[in-house]
Order: C-alpha cells, then sequence, then structure tokens
C-alpha cells in the first residue's frame, strides 16, 4: 500500500514538473519575436551598406522571411562586387537562401581615359585566354570593353567565348548553347564603340538532356 503511494506521488510530481516545463517552453516561444520581411530586408540591407561599394550601387532587395530567402537585384562594376554582395546578404541571418539577379556592368572607359599600362595589362589578360589583340591601343580597349559586356550578360556565356580583336576588327570564336545566344554576343560586338567589323565564328553546342 505504501509503495503505491509513493509511486502515485512521484508520478504526480513528474507530471507537474513535465506541465511546467511545457508551460515555461511555451512562454519563452511567445516572447521570442517572429521575424517579418521586413526585419529580414533590414539586416540585409544593414549588412549590404556596411561596404561604401556595395551601398554606392544601391541595389535591390526583396525578402521573404517564411522561407528565410531573398532576392538581389540591380547593377554593380565588377564581378568582385557581385559576389561581395551576395556573401554579405548571405551572413545577414543562418542559413539565408540568396537569389542573385544582380548584373555586372562595369564604368566604361573612354579612349583618352585608356592608359598604354592598361592596354598591355589586357594584352597579357587576352594571351592567358588564348585571345589575340592588335598593336594598336584601340584594339585593347575594344577587348576590354567587349569583354566586359559578355560577361554583364546573362544570355552569354562570357567564358566560353574568345573574342580577337585586330585593326578594329573582331573574331567571335568557342562555343554557345543557342543560336539566339550567338546572336547576342555578335549585337554586343557590334554595338560596342571603335568596331569596325564583326567575323562571328560561334559554333552552336545545344546543351545535353
Amino acid at each position: 500500500m505504501k509503495r503505491l503511494l509513493l509511486l502515485t506521488l512521484l508520478l504526480g510530481l513528474s507530471f507537474q514538473v513535465a506541465c511546467t516545463t511545457d508551460k515555461e517552453s511555451t512562454t519563452r516561444a511567445a516572447k521570442e519575436p517572429v521575424m517579418t520581411d521586413s526585419d529580414l530586408k533590414s539586416q540585409i540591407e544593414t549588412r549590404i551598406n556596411s561596404d561604401v561599394d556595395l551601398k554606392a550601387a544601391d541595389l535591390s532587395i526583396s525578402a521573404d522571411a517564411d522561407h528565410n530567402s531573398a532576392k538581389l537585384s540591380g547593377t554593380v562594376e565588377s564581378e568582385a562586387l557581385r559576389t561581395r554582395a551576395v556573401e554579405m546578404a548571405r551572413a545577414a541571418h543562418p542559413g539565408l537562401v540568396i537569389e542573385d539577379k544582380i548584373d555586372v556592368k562595369p564604368r566604361e572607359l573612354t579612349r583618352s581615359e585608356y592608359t598604354p599600362e592598361l592596354a598591355q595589362e589586357e594584352v597579357k589578360r587576352a594571351k592567358s585566354r588564348k585571345e589575340s589583340i592588335g598593336d594598336s591601343a584601340d584594339d585593347a580597349w575594344i577587348h576590354a570593353k567587349i569583354v566586359a559586356k559578355l560577361i554583364g550578360d546573362w544570355d552569354t556565356p562570357e567564358r566560353k567565348i574568345n573574342v580577337d580583336v585586330n585593326n578594329n576588327m573582331v573574331t567571335l570564336r568557342g562555343t554557345v548553347d543557342s543560336a539566339n545566344a550567338k546572336a547576342e554576343a555578335e549585337r554586343i560586338a557590334k554595338e560596342t564603340e571603335g568596331v569596325k567589323r564583326v567575323s562571328n565564328q560561334l559554333k552552336v553546342v545545344p546543351k545535353a538532356g
């Protein structure tokens, strides 16, 4: 009889402790603020705006707190800035998923701003990519502008396109996955200041699957 009474008391005490713990957990959960889309957006903006260059870019941010995700859009001047923006946004909240819709559009230097030193650097970069540039600074200037535009265009796989420039004439080599991409690369080259003619030798190789 005593054992039964003792067991009953112990079970009752355990139940009471469990109920108290559940109530405390519920109370704590109720006190914890629920993050809103606005809160998440504000956290991302604070991170990004701590970088002077990114703050100047004035990127657009849309946040979805329920799905812990956000979308970045706008324009920056370099691939490095785009990468930095995504990394800083991702660090704003644990596990945050970022949709990157940022365009890269480098500021174009005018011909008068383009120095012989910049031309030499461009020639070195072109050689490393197995591309050729003529002897004039004009050719290097044109090459730099076309490559920058291809990088910033979502429809052209710049890394698969080789750009040769000689006497203001441009040759496009390599592969693209669609006729539209081939036409877009040619359009970019033709519309670049200083280009006299474009030879489009790109091959269309559709993606497998």
